[in-house]
């Protein structure tokens, strides 16, 4: 539990969201209410953006993933068609006041110097709003659209992903706060002894700098990481400020949170300027029976294989079919229609696999084998190939799983994934009001820039203070 003095009191619970404008839960665009046309985004982008700041959301973060193709349809339709993250941000900045702004750079793929213009540029037309969240991918469709034919190997992009974070920051300290004087009886406009060249040499970065922007009014915009791999893990604890986790329990995320922390200060860093953000797709309504019932709705919408051996919608993923459910259960299920309830003497011969898919079904719809509204195959189906971090229940059964983690230690905060649109506004509307009420999270101060709302503070310029010395 965390004491009184729990530095992260002045911060309270931190609330971001995912945004995936067709969903994130697949075939959920079939859905009353939902988003489905991505020539359409900027209608939603805006929707996603003001209700998002009028609940007292801290920031929304833009994923991305630089190829595409037709099998997303069916697994993750949002990654089919998407606008530039930083095409998305800057729309955003012009048309929000307080919710920060995180887009995401390949360092595999993006030219540092352009990134840190972005960046740079975006903050200072926001206010000092803009985050960006640094990825290290090798995938080889990206790769051949970049025109590069052999990616790096994972202790090659982990080390350049370092690299490029430092190239950032020293790209925006370039110029000191204070470099622009603007005397207009002498005619001189800026102090040239505050504007300073990179000359960084490294190992996968050579730039030359200065960069061609005023320092950003964050000094340095806050950098994100998803902390999957433990190497990845590593160097979030190295260089960036917010990470984002995705544990698979209670126990497993207080572990992760307090080993992240221990790293943090293993690099010399203050654990307090690492912040801990956990994944969560949230199903809910105002009665727990409104949200099995909402739960059920999205299940209904997966394309999944209705009859065994029968026709199957085209580009259908392998984990979809009423085989592959039978595989993961290790009992036979020849002949079954997917919607058909599973008998108590069929689940009964479930392998370990198969109980612990009955489980997550009965937790998330509330049924249960031989009751009212007992668990179909369907059901089963959909635990077994829909791996998203998903949490069934009323408006307060919500606000009290998010306010747990956070008194546990286990996370700093939460982004949400919202299945649609429908589903966005029921926790913007209902469930953040409910944390303001408790007094756990404090929603974002007008003029106050992401890290201050964040509870980081603006480091100082390294050639200020002279303290950091020259970019490693």
């Amino acid at each position: 539990m965390r004491t009184e003095s729990d530095p992260r009191d002045d911060r309270g619970l931190v609330l971001g969201m995912t945004v995936r404008t067709l969903g994130a839960w697949p075939g959920a665009w079939r859905l009353d209410g939902a988003h489905r046309d991505p020539r359409a985004d900027a209608a939603a982008l805006y929707e996603t953006a003001s209700g998002a700041e009028r609940a007292g959301i801290h920031f929304l973060y833009f994923g991305d993933w630089l190829s595409t193709s037709a099998e997303f349809e069916h697994t993750d339709p949002y990654l089919l068609s998407r606008v530039d993250p930083f095409a998305a941000v800057s729309f955003l900045a012009g048309v929000t006041r307080t919710i920060g702004l995180v887009a995401t750079a390949s360092s595999s793929f993006a030219e540092a110097y352009a990134v840190a213009r972005t960046v740079a540029s975006v903050d200072l037309l926001s206010g000092g709003r803009v985050g960006v969240a640094v990825t290290s991918g090798s995938e080889a469709a990206s790769a051949s659209n970049f025109g590069i034919g052999l990616v790096r190997g994972d202790d090659d992009r982990i080390a350049a992903a370092a690299e490029f974070v430092r190239v950032l920051r020293g790209l925006w300290d370039s110029w000191e706060d204070d470099a622009f004087v603007a005397d207009r009886s002498s005619g001189q406009l800026i102090d040239r002894s505050r504007l300073h060249p990179l000359a960084h040499s490294g190992r996968f970065f050579s730039i030359a700098g200065p960069l061609g922007v005023a320092r950003p009014p964050q000094g340095h915009p806050p950098v994100a990481m998803v902390g999957g791999s433990p190497a990845a893990r590593e160097l979030a604890a190295q260089e960036a400020e917010l990470c984002f986790v995705s544990p698979r329990s209670l126990d497993d995320a207080r572990l992760g949170y307090a080993e992240a922390l221990r790293r943090a200060a293993d690099h010399g860093r203050d654990p307090r300027d690492l912040v801990l953000i956990t994944s969560l797709l949230p199903i809910t309504a105002p009665t727990r029976e409104g949200a099995w019932a909402a739960y059920d709705e999205l299940v209904d919408a997966v394309a999944v294989e209705p009859v065994a051996g029968g026709p199957v919608p085209p580009g259908l993923p392998g984990n979809r079919t009423i085989r592959s459910l039978a595989s993961a259960v290790g009992v036979s299920l020849s002949g079954i229609h997917i919607d058909e309830a599973v008998p108590l003497r069929v689940a009964q011969r479930f392998s370990p696999l198969g109980r612990a898919l009955a489980a997550t079904a009965q937790e998330r719809s509330g049924r249960s084998f031989g009751g009212a509204r007992p668990i179909t195959f369907r059901h089963l189906l959909v635990a077994h190939s829909v791996g998203l971090p998903v949490l069934v229940g009323s408006h307060r059964d919500i606000a009290d799983h998010l306010e747990h983690w956070y008194r546990e230690r286990a996370t700093d905060g939460f982004t949400l994934l919202a299945s649609h649109a429908p589903q966005l506004r029921a926790f913007t509307d209902s469930v953040v009001p409910e944390l303001l009420r408790r007094g756990i999270v404090q929603p974002p101060r007008a003029g106050a820039t992401l890290r201050e709302n964040l509870g980081l503070g603006i480091p100082s310029n390294r050639h200020s203070d002279r303290a950091s010395g020259a970019l490693a």
